[in-house]
């Protein structure tokens, strides 16, 4: 039966005192450690995904280093293998995925007028699987059984025959853990875009940044179970003795490479269509004017997703596949660069029309499209077959890898912080700073990076932990590892930024950027219930709507957005439930309260995890005990739980 909808008040009338009773984590030890509060576990993620960036990009100094010159003993090759191994995994596994994943988890129920995302406790379960799986794959280099078979883990090289250690263990059973953070988390992601959005936010108004995590979250869903099999199946042989990939027992080391490639590529778009979605929001507001192509952008995110599942042989064309099946999957490479032009020529035009203004957010976001369309290029040429033969295993693909990985992916980072961080932190960072920030990273990028495609070219092998003199690779690579330090004081610059600004940043306001969208509308940090009053939108930029010039495209409906006033859902932990397509009100939503089962049952996954590879089966057993336990009384009926009252309120547009 439906009850009867909630009254609108003013948000000066609200009871604000009675909201912060409801929603605010207490500030004590259980109140840290059971937090489902999607803010709290955004800045964990982002500040945990920061600290793997910093280690990475050691790791990566010190494999600089070694290959400065030629003939250096920095590292011999085993530490090297191990060096680079988790290198690979921590940059593009550990951080390129899960920071995106912060900004997400703090930014989306701002940017949709909700409360919280749709499963709080599923948000904690994702984040302290992530940091566990973080801290169990970094046990293995204090025991000297680092992953050591590149972050691809290509068999056989990897199978116990080969490679007898545990490094290999760690590797298949860290990429399961995590799989099992992203994919509950991609869940989560979906649950709220389809239910959580204020009324009115129908799916032509949703902000573009939305329709990247979207569009990667259902990726993720549809490629990691790719990777989970794969790694299932490469623990099982080197445990017991099966032969998946062990060609002399008719196995096939092929599989895995489909296996890990059918995650693969599509996860190259699952960490970048998010920062796309970042650069999207950035350069309306610093432009001064809405998205050119809206429809066209959004269209071309969910495409880039779609085609991004049938691309993924292009990564083994040297590996003797049949002409036809090199043919096509050469074809749909080609094919994928359509709609990431089509975002670009956006870009390009938003900007050309508008008022740009060049705040440090708006330089990071300018240099991500540079570095985009050289990465992009250089990655399109190896969608030729002939032209991929020749790179392939060079450092030209290490080159494309790298534009891919940090200048997409780094330099959105970046610009979402300087963007989003006075949200966060109610500071803006020093702007002077900002900019000597971007161009050391800037320069540094293109230092290191670019002269990369020159070493491949001239034939260095990727995955090398040292080259004699005189094949004219030396000053090459002297050129990247002076190019990569300066890219390291670049990052080192925004980490004294950030710090600077907490102490003495200048204070953010609600909106320092003048922008459109509405997690704008929240004071600076954000209370523990967003809102004060649930808004109602009507346009893609609810706080430009009156700006001269500044109303978005296509819009629908006679009325204004109402930011300000609107319900107040006071009863309780609640939040409106609304329709996939038009957002139209459908319930009040009962959110759930803190917990710790979240992390009791992380903390079951991580002893059973240690009890598999080191074949401590009693711990194993007992590590699963637990999960069920935690399990069960996580989802055990207590008459409080999260359910739906519904409402009848009416439809957008409607007066």
């Amino acid at each position: 039966m439906a009850v009867t909808a909630p009254v609108t008040v003013p948000a000066a009338e609200a009871p604000i005192e009675e909201l912060h009773r409801l929603w605010e984590t207490p500030h004590t030890l259980y109140g840290a450690l059971a937090t489902v509060d999607h803010k709290k576990i955004g800045k964990r993620y982002l500040v945990t995904a920061f600290v793997f960036l910093l280690v990475g990009g050691l790791e990566a100094a010190v494999m600089r280093v070694q290959l400065a010159a030629p003939g250096m003993r920095v590292l011999g090759p085993e530490a090297y293998n191990q060096y680079f191994s988790m290198h690979g995994l921590t940059m593009i596994i550990w951080y390129a995925s899960p920071i995106l994943s912060g900004f997400s988890n703090y930014l989306w129920p701002l940017m949709i007028g909700a409360r919280d995302m749709a499963y709080p406790r599923v948000n904690a379960l994702s984040y302290w699987t992530f940091l566990l799986s973080g801290i169990f794959l970094y046990t293995s280099p204090f025991l000297g059984q680092a992953p050591n078979d590149g972050w691809f883990g290509y068999a056989p090289y990897s199978l116990q025959l080969y490679d007898p250690g545990l490094n290999m263990d760690f590797y298949a059973l860290g990429l399961i853990f995590i799989t099992i953070s992203t994919t509950v988390g991609a869940i989560n992601f979906i649950g709220t875009i389809m239910k959580m959005r204020c009324p009115g936010m129908s799916l032509n108004r949703l902000p573009l940044f939305l329709y990247g995590t979207m569009t990667a979250s259902f990726s993720i869903v549809f490629a990691l179970p790719a990777l989970t099999a794969a790694c299932v199946f490469l623990y099982f042989e080197r445990r017991f003795g099966m032969h998946f990939y062990d060609v002399a027992h008719q196995g096939n080391p092929l599989l895995w490479q489909h296996l890990f490639w059918i995650f693969g590529h599509p996860w190259v778009y699952i960490i970048v269509l998010p920062a796309m979605g970042m650069i999207s929001e950035i350069i309306p507001t610093f432009s001064r004017r809405p998205i050119v192509g809206y429809p066209m952008v959004a269209l071309s995110t969910v495409a880039t997703g779609i085609i991004g599942f049938g691309v993924w042989v292009h990564h083994m064309f040297a590996t003797g596949i049949p002409p036809i099946a090199a043919s096509y999957f050469s074809g749909a490479s080609f094919l994928i660069t359509l709609p990431s032009a089509v975002a670009v020529v956006a870009w390009i035009a938003t900007v050309w029309t508008g008022r740009p203004v060049l705040k440090t957010p708006m330089m990071f976001a300018l240099g991500f499209i540079v570095l985009f369309v050289v990465g992009g290029v250089s990655g399109v040429v190896t969608a030729a077959v002939p032209f991929d033969w020749q790179v392939t295993d060079t450092y030209f693909v290490v080159a494309h890898l790298h534009y891919v990985l940090v200048g997409i992916n780094v330099f959105a980072v970046m610009a979402g912080f300087y963007y989003w961080l006075p949200k966060m932190t109610g500071r803006l960072l020093d702007e002077r700073l900002g900019q000597a920030n971007f161009w050391t990273m800037f320069i540094g990028m293109n230092l290191a990076f670019f002269p990369m495609h020159i070493a491949g070219l001239l034939g260095m092998p990727r995955r090398i932990y040292t080259y004699p003199a005189g094949v004219g690779l030396g000053a090459v690579n002297l050129l990247e590892t002076i190019g990569a330090y300066i890219f390291a004081l670049g990052v080192l610059l925004f980490v004294i930024n950030f710090f600077w600004s907490l102490r003495a940043g200048e204070p953010a306001g609600s909106n320092p950027w003048d922008a459109g969208t509405l997690e704008w509308a929240s004071t600076s940090p954000p209370p523990p219930f967003n809102f004060a009053v649930l808004p109602t939108v009507r346009s893609r930029n609810p706080l430009w709507e009156g700006h001269p010039g500044a109303t978005a495209e296509g819009e629908v409906g006679p009325e204004r957005s109402s930011v300000f006033r609107g319900p107040v859902l006071d009863r309780g932990r609640e939040t409106l439930a609304t329709s996939p397509l038009e957002g139209h009100t459908m319930a009040q939503q009962l959110m759930p309260e803190d917990s710790l089962w979240p992390l009791l049952l992380a903390l079951g996954l991580t002893a059973a995890f240690y009890g598999f590879v080191f074949s401590v089966w009693w711990l194993a057993c007992a590590g699963i005990v637990w999960v069920a336990i935690s399990l069960g009384a996580w989802l055990w009926p207590t008459g409080d739980e999260a359910d739906e009252r519904p409402v009848h309120l009416p439809a957008p547009g409607v007066a």
